[in-house]
């Protein structure tokens, strides 16, 4: 029986986590493997590498003194949470991963609370000592007291720091005497990480994520909790609702490395990949073929807002993407069903529609991003915060707000928050730069990142999790500016455009391809208003010097998806394909829009 340890590294969104396990592989593997690997071995998706983000925990193992130690590397981003939930249930405890500079931020509390209530060991890891202006001894203070707070036991508070920093790749437990390695991380691994019991028994695997090859079709992993698994076992796959269906395992792989390899069978404790069984969610069970006995299915917090999905039905459809119809998109949306735990899909009205939940904006629009580089076109409404009813009352999800500025914009900062219903709970100000904790609705969330990025000329630190349903807050102000929107189809001109500048600002330059229905700007006023920037100047024979003036053109406004979702107003879509994105009024017709505004 082999030594093994699981753990799970949780830390909030870019404290360095992915670093930390790239050098554990890089220590613990022939240099040979890891020059083939590069950098950000962990981060492989180009969305990830793009956004410094992890989206997809991943599963690898390192072996060192003998003891195989499997490392889950899990996102950070509370939309994610669906994630972090299944991975945690694989672990048998977490490296917790703070910033010395920033300490624990609200992500960091969020998935630290489910470790936590889960019962896990923690040790705590502060990275980034080399930063200027750190606090190493006051971060683990702080780290003691949010463990507190969060209810933890004695024995979780009895936890062990180690120091140091995964990009110079160096660990210690006094960060004033560094070393040339992380060697130290390891040893105190395997000291506090507590190794899997051993059940004796019929076998039992919670099924907590998985994998898709092209090859074999969907693979299941999960942490054997009893028993042991062997290659061609026949079992009972107990799924949700008392059903039970039998089959057999094809194939088993443990990790080791980066990569599967091929075993025969697989002991209580180890996490492992089953290829063969079809038709299985995240969250079943595999279990023993004669005395089939389920494990609790995982609980997955509910989806907290809804986004309108359709087929892209503009004059320009089907011209930049492959993937055009509804069928395309149903299958899509299947897929990432059976991958996505805090995914939920519904029919829209119409066949060619179909409403998507999820936890966040930033949720939502990583998977309408992941679909447009694949070669989708389609169309995104407004997103909508999904409101409950508790005891006759009518509540909306709120989330906890944090934001680090300068001293010198705290003032916009409030400002902007409690314009959108924002309560400030706590304020404290630390080096030149002040933290401030809200409690906000979550629709108030919409927008007010790239707003505070503004104002605060791009150095506030935003960051918010949900917190809880709370009664209805009340109305939030919209966005006041109506649109300007085409009259015509054709090609932007910069002389008509020259002569409109003083009706609002522009989304689109001169020279590009638009169509009539097209938001391509911002009104000054509250109204929407109807424009022909597709109006070229007459020629004349007359020649005078005053008569051609230089067009002047302050550059477009451009959005990021995010933005964009944002921004729309609820008779507005964004039009998503693989190399462009506009945004468009629902009624592409000038006298429809009229009449549905007299109904």
């Amino acid at each position: 029986m082999q030594n093994i340890r699981n753990i799970a590294i949780i830390a909030h969104v870019d404290h360095g986590k992915t670093t930390l396990v790239d050098r554990l592989i890089q220590q613990t593997t022939h240099m040979r493997e890891v020059e083939k690997m590069g950098d950000l071995i962990l981060d492989s998706g180009d969305l990830e590498r793009e956004r410094g983000i992890t989206i997809l925990a991943k599963n690898v193992s390192v072996t060192y003194k003998g003891v195989k130690i499997n490392i889950i590397d899990t996102p950070g981003h509370a939309d994610f949470g669906g994630e972090v939930e299944r991975v945690l249930n694989m672990a048998d405890g977490v490296l917790l991963l703070v910033d010395a500079f920033e300490g624990t931020m609200p992500q960091t509390r969020f998935v630290l609370q489910k470790a936590i209530s889960m019962g896990k060991k923690p040790i705590v890891v502060i990275n980034k000592v080399d930063k200027p202006n750190c606090r190493p001894d006051f971060v683990n203070e702080q780290v003691f007291d949010l463990m507190f707070t969060l209810d933890a036991t004695e024995e979780q508070l009895d936890f062990k720091t180690v120091y140091g920093s995964a990009k110079q790749g160096w660990m210690s437990l006094d960060w004033r005497q560094p070393t040339d390695n992380i060697t130290p991380l390891l040893d105190v691994i395997l000291s506090e990480i507590p190794e899997p019991e051993v059940v004796e028994g019929t076998p039992q695997l919670l099924i907590s994520s998985l994998e898709y090859s092209p090859y074999v079709g969907r693979i299941a992993v999960g942490r054997i909790t009893r028993g042991t698994l062997h290659k061609n076992d026949n079992i009972s796959l107990c799924k949700r609702y008392d059903i039970i269906e039998k089959q057999k395992i094809k194939d088993l792989m443990v990790f080791s490395g980066l990569e599967k390899t091929p075993v025969e069978s697989v002991q209580c404790g180890d996490i492992c990949a089953v290829v063969g069984i079809n038709g299985f969610e995240i969250g079943d069970t595999i279990a023993d073929y004669e005395n089939p006995e389920p494990l609790p299915p995982i609980a997955v917090d509910e989806p907290t807002m809804s986004m309108l999905f359709s087929i892209n039905d503009s004059p320009f459809f089907g011209k930049d993407g492959k993937f055009v119809t509804s069928r395309h998109l149903k299958e899509r949306l299947d897929r990432e069903l059976e991958k996505d735990l805090a995914l939920r899909v519904k029919p829209g009205i119409g066949t060619d529609s179909f409403v998507v939940y999820g936890r966040g904006v930033l949720h939502l629009s990583i998977l309408i991003e992941t679909m447009r580089r694949e070669g989708f076109e389609l169309q995104v409404g407004q997103p909508k915060v999904l409101d409950k009813t508790i005891n006759g009352q009518r509540c909306e999800p709120i989330e906890n707000l944090t934001i680090d500025v300068p001293d010198e914009f705290v003032g916009r900062a409030i400002e902007m928050a409690t314009r959108r219903k924002g309560a400030l709970v706590h304020m404290d100000s630390r080096d030149g730069r002040t933290h401030l904790d809200f409690d906000i609705p979550s629709r108030g969330m919409m927008g007010l990142r790239s707003n505070l990025l503004t104002a605060s000329a791009g150095e506030a630190v935003v960051s918010h999790r949900f917190k809880d349903y709370e009664p209805y807050k009340g109305d939030i102000e919209k966005r006041i500016n109506g649109s300007l929107v085409s009259l015509d189809t054709g090609t932007a001109i910069a002389y008509a455009m020259d002569k409109l500048q003083d009706r609002g600002r522009f989304f689109v330059e001169p020279g590009e391809e638009i169509y009539a229905g097209q938001v391509v700007g911002e009104h000054t006023r509250e109204r929407d208003l109807n424009i022909n920037i597709c109006k070229t100047k007459k020629l004349t024979n007359v020649r005078a010097a005053g008569s051609d003036e230089k067009v002047m053109l302050p550059p477009a406004i451009k959005f990021s998806l995010e933005e964009a979702l944002e921004y729309i107003q609820e008779d507005e879509l964004v039009e998503v394909t693989p190399h462009s994105m506009r945004l468009r009024k629902i009624l592409l017709d000038e006298t429809a829009r009229k009449r549905a505004a007299l109904k």
